[in-house]
């Protein structure tokens, strides 16, 4: 891909493409449309006669069909018109055939009889339609393609699910000629030609090639090699190898010939070193864990004596809150067995870097690291502030990675020029910024947070160069934001006009809702050099087509369209998502992720490797748990241990044929034993072996219909092959590329990437070719018809896209591993204030509300799948925990009421009830203390998160349960706000602004409630005397549970940080004061009587 060539806008529907160069550029015209008639045959241009006008092949009815079509016809096909019928009719410059009339004005005798130069035309046109046919979509041919026969042709994925039999070298695999192009031809060749370049296809070894029609593979030079292999490494074993004696060893076996090396070289041990595995498991000492496990199992028997005292013993003169009291708490031990059983097993795992450079990067060779592609997501430049986006995409292009491994795709959503221009400078400046990332071996290396650092910078350095030089880059990184704050100055008022570029052309993106698809490479394979000449990553600008009347589905439709464009530009067997707020912290993360992908031993498996999310800009105190510590440490170890973490929308790295919806790949199980104890006349074992054959035959039979059904399995099946074995190969690779198209869409380019498991695309495609098919698969209307958003890509049907992705991939049987490097892999920003933070917690509920009540709700969905049920429980306690809010809002309410009217949810206690309460609150303790001895997770973070528990519990989430169901139910959608993220104020100047919204109502309710309830209980015992004192303990304990947990709430309200104005603590006072006094005087829970009592005493006063 050539770099600032220009930005590609345009418009697959409507048939026309945009190219808009750089301001002084020296070429043709900018703008160039596509707006021609398109040749039914080959989808290339009609093209113009000689002179000038539209090309029409026939008179009768006009179908569309190009000069090359045209003249192929004629000469080797039927001569008459595929619609109509009718013989065509000699055009002027074709040649003559047999059969035409002398017509007038149409005689050319100066290329009448020139059949030689046609020839040639004709081959180059069918060498050229063989390897650019998959480039064709329907919008004409490439104006930039050079018209030279291309030789090399792109892989084909193989007949055998894909996949290459891994003890095969590749190049002994068998080829099969196929003259059945890629792109929508009609007919095939009619003929075959040696000097024609030939499409190779890769059969599967392991059948009979009679199925093909060809010979045998040569398997006995294979048998022969592996066997040699064998005998040598078994004489080196027995004379001394690399564990024995004195011998030289050949780690290669390049035979007598190859490097000989010594036996105790350092190059042995290195390879020794290699062979061990990328990455190794760290189960929890048992002492940790074994106590944590059986305080659970404790705390299940507690739990059910307490609710057989509580269902049998209820409070007859309060049964209704006694009622609710016990369905709430049903409710929540409920949700506490979803929570708690997938921390069972939890592990910690740590990588190998070494060995992964050992291993896939040698001296003196290409580094064998697979190449990852890295999406960064944004939509409002004015709520993610483009300098924060800016650190983002500069930290990776700075990544310690292969540059020629590396493409960084940056999604605007939002169309917005603001950040195609600051993605413009931010390309510029890492010129000068990746070099001196990379001399001094820096950390960060997103600029901002690595100048921001109150560390000892020199630490380490020991360059003379490098204070001059962070000098001179401090202040080009100074100069950098200035530019980006002057951008983000201009654009706060746009022009009435609308926004136009540097060479006056409009801005493609001037109606947000209303745009073509725009694609712009800053960095590429030309012009993406540093100041030092050294190549840079790829970087590529991308905003998807938007136009009205398409559901265009947030940022799952986003990350879906990024999908597609980098399979179609790079196709890197391994994706990273990263929020625009989120910045490589680790310089080595991608390393860290590839100990676990590119493992022989558990690689293949893996759909993808998550990170914690860790976050800057957060006070010590985090009083809003912003950090989810308790769930990033604790939960998600808890969960590896089973199928792998959840995915949590950002800083994890995919396999890309796992997005694509393929199931994983199934071990092979070793034969089982049969028993030849018996003679086979036996009765008993003809009839077992009967048995056993014709339940293996259903069971085959079975497995062949559910694969043959199953959308997600490649096409290319061995199964499919045996029952189609007198079909040409034609035939079956088109009826196979039918049903892939029905499923990925209508890009022959992008289908025949998702069966390349390696990623790769044609080395021999034009940068103008691939650039057209990536607009084609980012316009509105390309997932139509197809299982985009269904089965493959990020899942449609919720706002919260990861949980549902994550999900399905889980169910396909595919595995995911967490890794917590010593250094953070990624760093965000978290909200700023109470209110960001709410709704952000209201659209992750939001979310899993939608999942629950849609048909993927893992209650009822994945069942005959590869989910494990304690995986299960998990995603079910994803999905369920919003609903927990109805009875939290209950539950938090019944302490006022019991102080407001004298009731109690318990009855008086005996003895052993008591001990059934007080093992139930150790149990509870207990369960906390051990789980943060074995996470390592501080008291005060556990604290945090209990508390935003009921925050959220009794807000958000209750919100988004209404919202929910309003959405589903009724239709009425409701749009999720956008969290602002940090910008370059000042420490915490804004983290606890007072911003109000109607999710504070319901815990500024339940706080005013349980104060008044307080209050008025203490001024009833005060009133009533000293008796009234044992039972009000209890109901206040119930009190204070809930204004402790709302605590960090009611700071929020009152004051910031730490400091709560006086004036709220005096009117607190003055108001908390008086209402005792009224209380005190009124007390409304005391029958009064209407007047005195005019009873007579029983003493006569009167007898003295």
């Amino acid at each position: 891909m050539e770099a600032n060539a220009g930005l590609v806008a345009g418009s697959h529907n409507r048939n026309e493409l945009v190219v808009i160069r750089p301001e002084g550029e020296v070429g043709p015209k900018p703008l160039h449309h596509l707006s021609v008639q398109i040749c039914h045959i080959c989808n290339e241009d009609v093209g113009f006669t000689v002179d000038g006008e539209l090309f029409v092949a026939c008179n009768e009815c006009a179908f569309p069909i190009c000069r090359n079509c045209y003249e192929y016809e004629r000469s080797e096909g039927n001569q008459v018109c595929p619609q109509c019928k009718t013989r065509f009719k000699r055009h002027k410059g074709s040649a003559r055939v047999e059969g035409d009339e002398d017509e007038d004005d149409v005689d050319d005798l100066e290329n009448e009889f020139n059949f030689g130069d046609r020839d040639k035309q004709d081959m180059q046109y069918i060498a050229e339609a063989m390897l650019h046919g998959h480039m064709s979509y329907g919008r004409g041919g490439d104006t930039d393609m050079p018209h030279v026969v291309q030789t090399t042709l792109p892989q084909v994925p193989l007949l055998t699910n894909g996949h290459m039999d891994p003890g095969i070298p590749p190049e002994h695999h068998a080829l099969v000629p196929s003259f059945m192009g890629g792109g929508k031809r009609i007919h095939p060749f009619p003929y075959a030609d040696s000097n024609l370049p030939v499409q190779a296809r890769s059969m599967d070894p392991t059948r009979d090639l009679a199925a093909y029609g060809y010979g045998s593979v040569a398997w006995k030079e294979r048998v022969e090699n592996w066997k040699m292999r064998q005998e040598k490494m078994q004489v080196t074993r027995n004379e001394g190898g690399p564990l024995g004696g004195g011998k030289d060893w050949d780690p290669d076996g390049n035979g007598p010939d190859g490097p000989d090396l010594p036996l105790y070289s350092s190059q042995t041990f290195k390879m020794d070193e290699a062979r061990q595995p990328l990455s190794r498991k760290l189960p929890i000492p048992s002492s940790r864990i074994n106590p944590y496990r059986m305080v659970i199992i404790l705390r299940l028997v507690v739990i059910g004596f307490f609710f057989h005292y509580r269902v049998m013993h209820p409070v007859n003169d309060a049964y209704g809150i006694w009622l609710t009291s016990v369905i709430c708490e049903i409710w929540f031990a409920f949700s506490w067995i979803l929570d708690q059983f997938p921390k069972w097993l939890p592990i910690d795992r740590e990588t190998y870097l070494d060995r992964l450079s050992l291993r896939y990067e040698k001296e003196g060779q290409p580094s064998g690291l697979a190449p990852v592609d890295i999406f960064v997501s944004t939509v409002d430049p004015l709520k993610e502030p483009p300098l924060v986006t800016a650190n983002t995409v500069l930290s990776i292009l700075a990544v310690d990675y292969p540059v020629d491994k590396v493409s960084c795709y940056v999604s605007d959503d939002g169309a917005a020029m603001l950040t195609f221009e600051a993605l413009s400078e931010t390309s510029e400046f890492a010129r000068k910024w990746v070099p001196f990332c990379k001399k001094f071996n820096i950390e960060p290396r997103a600029p901002e947070w690595y100048f921001q650092q109150k560390i000892d910078y020199l630490k380490d350095k020991v360059q003379p160069s490098f204070v001059k030089d962070r000098r001179a880059m401090k202040r080009e990184y100074e100069e950098f934001k200035v530019r980006i704050n002057a951008l983000v100055a201009k654009a706060q008022k746009v022009p009435e006009e609308g926004w136009t570029m540097q060479d006056g052309t409009p801005w493609p993106g001037n109606n947000v809702r209303d745009h073509p698809g725009m694609i712009q490479v800053f960095l590429g394979h030309t012009g993406g050099h540093d100041t030092d000449g050294n190549v840079l990553p790829r970087l590529v600008y991308v905003s998807r087509e938007k136009r009205p009347g398409f559901n265009h589905h947030k940022k799952a439709g986003a990350m879906n369209s990024l999908v597609r464009v980098s399979a179609v530009l790079t196709n890197a067997p391994y994706m990273l998502n990263l929020d625009c707020d989120h910045y490589i912290n680790n310089s080595k993360a991608l390393r860290e992720s590839m100990c676990f992908m590119m493992d022989p031993t558990v690689g293949k498996k893996v759909c993808y490797v998550q990170f914690p999310q860790r976050f800057d800009g957060i006070d010590r105190h985090d009083r809003y748990a912003n950090r989810n510590v308790v769930f990033f440490d604790i939960n998600m170890k808890g969960l590896d241990g089973i199928q792998g973490p959840i995915y949590v929308g950002t800083g994890c790295v995919f396999r890309r044929q796992a997005l694509y919806g393929f199931d994983a790949p199934q071990a092979e199980k070793e034969p089982t034993r049969t028993c030849n104890c018996l003679p086979k006349w036996c009765c008993c074992c003809c009839k077992s072996r009967k048995k056993n054959k014709k339940v293996k035959v259903k069971q085959e039979k079975k497995k062949k219909k559910s694969k043959r059904s199953d959308a997600s399995l490649p096409i290319f099946n061995s199964e499919d092959v045996e029952v189609v074995e007198g079909i040409e190969s034609e035939k079956l690779a088109f009826i196979s590329q039918i049903k892939l198209e029905k499923k990925f869409g209508q890009s022959p380019v992008f289908v025949s990437s998702t069966l390349l498991e390696n990623g790769g695309v044609p080395q021999n495609a034009s940068p103008a070719s691939l650039l057209k098919e990536a607009i084609h698969v980012i316009s509105c209307g390309y997932e139509d018809k197809t299982d985009w958003g269904k089965e493959v890509g990020w899942i449609y049907g919720s706002v919260t896209e990861d949980i549902l992705t994550g999900f399905k991939m889980h169910c396909h049987g595919w595995r995911s591993i967490y890794c917590i490097p010593p250094r953070p892999a990624f760093k965000g920003s978290a909200p700023i204030n109470l209110s960001d933070r709410l709704h952000q917690v209201l659209r992750w509920a939001l979310g899993s509300v939608e999942i629950f009540l849609s048909r993927h709700c893992p209650v009822w969905y994945g069942y005959g799948g590869g989910l494990k049920w304690l995986e299960r429980l998990s995603y079910i306690n994803a999905t369920v925990y919003p609903w927990t809010s109805i009875p939290l809002v209950a539950y938090c309410t019944l302490p006022a009421i019991c102080l407001l009217t004298g009731k109690f949810i318990i009855p008086e206690l005996s003895n052993i009830a008591s001990l059934w309460f007080l093992a139930l609150f150790i149990c509870i303790f207990t369960t906390g203390i051990l789980e943060m001895r074995w996470s390592g997770v501080a008291i005060d973070d556990w604290w945090r998160n209990e508390q935003f528990w009921v925050i959220g519990g009794v807000s958000a989430h209750l919100f988004a349960v209404f919202q929910g169901l309003l959405k589903v139910l009724a239709g009425v959608d409701t749009n999720f706000t956008v969290t602002s993220k940090a910008g370059d104020d000042d420490d915490f100047s804004e983290l606890y602004a007072f911003k109000w919204t109607t999710l504070l109502i319901p815990p500024t309710t339940l706080l005013i409630m349980n104060l008044i309830g307080v209050v008025a209980g203490v001024s009833n015992a005060i009133n009533n005397g000293y008796e009234s004192w044992g039972p009000l303990f209890g109901k206040l304990f119930f009190a204070f549970w809930v204004i402790v947990h709302l605590y960090p709430f009611l700071k929020g309200l009152m004051g910031r940080q730490n400091r709560t104005p006086t004036i709220v603590i005096v009117w607190s006072i003055l108001l908390a004061s008086i209402f005792s006094l009224l209380w005190v005087r009124i007390n409304p829970f005391i029958a009064r009587s209407d007047g005195p009592s005019l009873e007579e005493c029983g003493l006569d006063c009167d007898s003295n």
